[in-house]
């Protein structure tokens, strides 16, 4: 099996390109040791060939976890071929990474991607004089027309079979060309030992990278020797180590496109986008356009597209129901068996599943929204705001991921640079409300405010983001003092995404649903019916509030009295929660006997009135995350203590937040 490893800047169309190189055959996990994700598939028709995405980077400098782990990957596993996607639009800057991924000595191809946008703009590039320059193949392509494939996957073939390795560029001068072949000499036999290339392993050594001086294991003297080589090139350049290196690269960059490029004006994509964030991220205006953005998406999944689709799909499942439960009456079951498949198991999977249609229109917008480039002035828009509390705009990376699910939102902090700001932004991303929330959102709506579901959906998230907010400023000046680490971040072209991406999205989270729903929503709802069904001396009854779980959640339910709600049956919801939050509507559809929704409905009145309910999706919004997205806290952490400390103030602050909405409301509305 030969393995490719695709390589890149972020927002070159990687994704894109490896969706159309192994189309739905891949595998996602995550890298040795780390929890950034990988993908890993084979292109299509042939399955000799394997692809590893490797995460999106401008550098091989260890800045980053994604730096960390792609030259760590590059260097230990060795990949037959590196595909180096590069963004054609803005060649200066991806040629960058390309230089320092010819020094590992791989065979290697580069990707000419967004080709038709740089020649619909009148530029142009020599793709034969800059593939001279370089002594690799240069493949020109449109990953999102789909274009070049083909003649890709023929060169890509060739480069594995001759196994050539980039031809060797000694495209440094004066001092800093005196430094690295110095340094090279000085390590050379170590490097080679730990499979280090000589001269990426010196030019490593001249930047400072202590991860290299530690795998060459260079000694004392040797580190002696290295800092007075790079004082002496630092004091003759009048610059700092980095600065040398960047400058040499650039300056060779520069040469190249100086006669392979033709440039005559910005992209119309360029010249577009410009235009468009003069609207989209005015100093002023930027936010309430990204809030009134979400309200529309809102309204569209909540009242336009996503209620039609799903009262459609309820009615099939209401009749599948039907069916089934006259075949189990005709075939004379006992009446535990039909309670356990009709009351159980129906009413919570099928409960949990009528929310499909909302979760992938919702994705389906917000999928939309991130490919096309806007969720990244979205980060650049909430810097100055999470400035204030503490943090960087690029925090607000992990915490939108948040909004899909908490846990790999809480594994991408490992991208933050500093570790105060990492931890920092664990405690606070789960106040984002994640989507395994939103059929609990679709539930109370419609029970309770049918006609408002956008308004209390907008609601709900913006009041995380204050209590975010809020609790911001209490953590910046009390555990986590201190000043975030700069923000600096590329902002892509404007670009209409891609059919075949935002389905792909679509049908992720619609598959993760459903995997969900016929496991842990599955195994819960089993567990709750028997515990609800039973008393303690294992009889059925026909009064569920005499139930071995009425008894548990009868001494729990006091406690939230203050929020408006001491019903034994929302207070064993919140709990069966903390396996997955969409547990809450079928535990609560069990154990109000609810087979429909329409009965569900109607059932929630006997537990809840409007403000309890809307205190109830409040707590809901804010109690601690389900136990994998503690389970990730931990690993995080790196403690079970800080872990559980983290879960008990996020539990804190929603009990202090629901007590507030209930009591302040009913002021309001009295009574």
């Amino acid at each position: 099996m030969s393995v490719i490893a695709l390589a890149g800047n972020q927002n070159s169309g990687k994704t894109t390109l490896y969706n159309l190189l192994t189309g739905s055959n891949q595998h996602v996990g995550n890298f040795p040791g780390v929890t950034i994700e990988k993908k890993e598939g084979q292109i299509k028709r042939h399955k000799e060939i394997s692809i590893v995405d490797l995460p999106g980077i401008y550098s091989l400098s260890p800045y980053t976890l994604e730096e960390v782990v792609t030259r760590d990957f590059l260097l230990k596993e060795k990949p037959d071929l590196i595909l180096n996607i590069v963004d054609a639009t803005n060649i200066e800057r991806n040629l960058y990474l390309t230089l320092q991924l010819m020094e590992l000595s791989i065979p290697m191809v580069i990707v000419l991607n967004m080709m038709d946008e740089v020649t619909a703009s009148g530029n142009s590039i020599d793709v034969k004089k800059l593939s001279s320059h370089l002594g690799i193949p240069v493949v020109p392509i449109s990953a999102s027309r789909g274009e070049g494939i083909n003649e890709l996957i023929d060169v890509v073939i060739r480069a594995i079979k001759d196994k050539t390795s980039p031809r060797k560029l000694d495209f440094c001068i004066g001092e800093v060309h005196k430094a690295i072949h110095s340094i090279s000499h000085l390590i050379y036999d170590q490097a080679v030992a730990a499979g280090y290339p000589p001269r990426f392993a010196a030019t490593k050594l001249v930047e400072g990278d202590e991860p290299t001086f530690k795998n060459l294991g260079i000694t004392e003297n040797q580190i002696h020797i290295i800092e007075h080589v790079v004082k002496d090139m630092e004091e003759a350049l009048n610059t700092d180590r980095e600065a040398a290196l960047a400058d040499m690269r650039y300056c060779y960059i520069e040469k190249i496109c100086s006669e392979a490029v033709v440039k005559r004006q910005e992209t119309k994509e360029q010249q577009r986008s410009e235009k468009i964030d003069e609207i989209l991220t005015h100093k002023y205006f930027g936010i309430p356009i990204f809030l009134g953005i979400m309200f529309f998406i809102f309204w569209m999944t909540f009242n336009v597209i996503g209620a039609p689709l799903q009262e459609l799909l309820e009615t099939l499942i209401d009749k599948f129901t039907g069916l089934t439960s006259d075949a189990l009456i005709g075939i004379g079951v006992s009446d535990w068996v039909h309670s356990l498949v009709i009351d159980g198991l129906f009413a919570g999977v099928g409960s949990v599943l009528s929310f499909l249609p909302i979760i992938v229109i919702l994705f389906f917008f917000l999928s939309f929204l991130e490919d096309s480039g806007y969720m990244a002035r979205v980060a650049f828009l909430m810097d100055k705001l999470l400035r204030k509390i503490g943090l960087s705009g690029r925090s607000f990376v992990p915490m939108l991921i948040g909004f899909g699910c908490s846990v790999p939102a809480i594994m991408a902090t490992r991208t933050l640079a500093s570790e105060r700001d990492r931890k920092m932004t664990i405690v606070l991303t789960p106040f984002m409300s994640c989507s395994a929330k939103l059929p609990i959102y679709g539930m109370m709506t419609a029970a309770f405010f049918p006609d408002k579901a956008a308004v209390v959906m907008i609601g709900l998230y913006v009041m995380g983001i204050i209590v975010a907010i809020l609790s911001g400023l209490l953590l910046k000046n009390t555990i986590f003092k201190g000043e975030p680490v700069p923000f600096v971040m590329e902002l892509p072209a404007y670009r209409i995404p891609t059919r075949k991406n935002v389905l792909l999205h679509m049908w992720e989270k619609g598959k993760d649903f459903i995997q969900r729903a016929f496991t842990v929503i599955f195994l819960g709802t089993i567990i709750v019916w028997f515990l609800q069904s039973f008393n303690w001396s294992l009889h059925m009854v026909e009064d569920s509030s005499t139930s071995i779980l009425a008894y548990f959640g009868s001494l729990i339910a006091p406690i939230f009295l203050p929020l408006g709600f001491n019903d034994w049956r929302a207070s064993t919801a919140l709990i069966t929660g903390l396996t997955a939050k969409e547990a809450v509507v079928s535990t609560l559809s069990v154990l109000t006997g609810a087979v429909t929704d329409v009965e569900l409905s109607r059932a929630l009145f006997t537990i809840f009135t409007p403000l309890s309910a809307f205190t109830f999706l409040t707590f809901t919004l804010l109690y601690m995350p389900c136990i994998a997205a503690f389970a990730a806290t931990r690993r995080e952490l790196g403690s079970m203590k800080y872990a559980a400390l983290t879960a008990l103030y996020q539990t804190s602050m929603a009990y202090v937040t629901g007590t507030l909405v209930f009591q302040i409301g009913r002021l309001i509305i009295g009574g």
